[in-house]
């Protein structure tokens, strides 16, 4: 019996998709991405140098449901609170000197708040277009939303289960969430791709070796981790990537992407992380940061080093609960 993953690896599409921005016609309200820009991002990409990328995740700020330990899910669009646009404005500073190439947000109202905020204290990228996306929103719990996170838990109990493998009825499973993630993360590494590809298309282009093609950028982790980013501003020099892109999400969708990293591609973490840190939620505005490289553009292979995973030393003054529970 074929594997669905075999399966998924020699399905291939063809030419340019149409649907290839974030944001698709056909993305339903479930946040799950059309066939034909799915097959899109299966075909092989064509031979091109080492492609390396930035990747910065950051969950949205503070609302008042989070407070009150409400769930949100996708059917409750609330607003930041006071203290999630100063949290989400501490970020903006903390990554203010960061040259980001593309923005991704899911398009639910903390995210997109979050994301704009910023931006607004970017030095290059206050003008940068937000590309909205469905698979970057928040897990779905269904009957569990607009209730107490107790609730759901008890829902669990009487089902002989636990949190957060619980399904409540109308949510998604943890699989239909790690899919999303999926997802949408080839579809950043084939856009990665095709970026190094279009620099080397260039008439006359020098080639990403020339150090000259690519961007450079500057990072504030140095002085935050325990990896810092390989020749970052704190060595005194800096970084060529093909793109450095940021990403606006929710807490347990973040959880979920980055055990796909993990599990399924094997993704580098910090040398003291722990796994209680690891299987915990990003309190709001946490940051983290990975550096992703495709060999000859494989999508196929992605190599991961987990610079920065929640970070939040910039919430010290902020005066909200920098601690989230690991049940989200």
């Amino acid at each position: 019996m074929t594997s669905r993953r075999g399966a998924r690896r020699r399905s291939a599409g063809g030419g340019t998709c149409a649907h290839l921005p974030s944001t698709c016609a056909h993305l339903g309200t479930s946040g799950l991405t059309c066939a034909h820009t799915r097959a899109h991002l299966r075909t092989p990409a064509l031979p091109c140098a080492m492609v390396r990328f930035g990747l910065t995740v950051v969950r949205h700020g503070e609302t008042r449901y989070n407070k009150d330990k409400i769930l949100q899910g996708q059917g409750v669009d609330e607003p930041l609170s006071a203290t999630g646009f100063r949290q989400a404005d501490a970020a903006g500073l903390f990554l203010s000197n960061v040259k980001f190439t593309h923005v991704f947000s899911s398009d639910l109202l903390r995210a997109k708040q979050t994301a704009a905020a910023i931006l607004g204290k970017n030095r290059f990228c206050k003008d940068l277009e937000i590309k909205y996306d469905a698979r970057l929103r928040e897990r779905k719990y269904g009957v569990a939303e607009g209730r107490p996170l107790a609730d759901l838990k008890a829902m669990a109990k009487d089902a002989g289960e636990q949190c957060p493998s619980f399904t409540p009825s109308g949510g998604e499973t943890l699989d239909e969430v790690r899919e999303r993630a999926r997802d949408f993360f080839e579809f950043l590494c084939q856009l990665a791709v095709e970026l190094e590809q279009k620099e080397h298309g260039k008439p006359g282009g020098p080639g990403r070796s020339s150090g000259t093609s690519g961007e450079q950028f500057v990072f504030p982790w140095t002085n935050h981790c325990s990896e810092a980013e390989p020749s970052s501003a704190g060595s005194g020099s800096s970084t060529v990537l093909d793109a450095n892109i940021l990403v606006v999400s929710h807490g347990a969708y973040m959880r979920n992407w980055i055990g796909y990293m993990v599990s399924d591609l094997n993704c580098t973490l910090p040398a003291n992380l722990t796994k209680s840190q690891l299987s915990s939620v990003s309190p709001n505005t946490g940051v983290s940061h990975f550096i992703v490289k495709l060999e000859n553009g494989n999508l196929l292979k992605p190599n991961i080093t987990c610079v920065c995973l929640n970070q939040d030393s910039h919430l010290v003054d902020v005066g909200a609960e920098c601690v989230a529970s690991k049940v989200f």
